[in-house]
């Protein structure tokens, strides 16, 4: 058994996100050339690197960044270890923090488990919400 989560993000940034702060996350989407961002030199493995089918959650790996009109685009399904689950929720919440998206921005699930849990961005701030609680109904 591993610890692994299931972590899906996808949102639009705003125009005015720092270049420091595309730096890190393109470091992080495994674009070389990305240039020093905002990590510490003792966490320089990318989180969302990798590509091609997912071994444990199904379905495909991906992490796209693309530059849109009114800002950038992003979109990102990876599975992450739960050692670093802290470091991608701080990732995600500068995202949140930039995020031209309200709402739903994301999920993330422990890969054995059938209910996720919600981002949500809310005016740049970044909160967890358990779907677990809610009463099962069939369709």
């Amino acid at each position: 058994m591993a610890d692994l989560y299931a972590v899906d993000v996808s949102l639009n940034l705003a125009a005015t996100v720092p270049d420091a702060v595309l730096s890190e996350l393109r470091r992080h989407l495994g674009h070389e050339g990305a240039g020093d961002g905002l990590a510490d030199e003792s966490d320089d493995h990318p989180f969302w690197a990798a590509r091609g089918p997912a071994g444990r959650i199904g379905g495909v790996l991906v992490g796209e960044l693309i530059r849109t009109d009114p800002g950038w685009a992003l979109t990102v399904r990876q599975e992450v270890h739960a050692e670093t689950m802290a470091q991608v929720d701080a990732l995600i919440e500068m995202l949140a923090f930039h995020s031209a998206t309200e709402g739903v921005i994301g999920q993330i699930r422990f890969y054995e488990d059938e209910i996720p849990d919600l981002y949500l961005s809310r005016s740049g701030e970044l909160m967890k919400v358990s779907l677990s609680r809610l009463p099962e109904t069939k369709l």
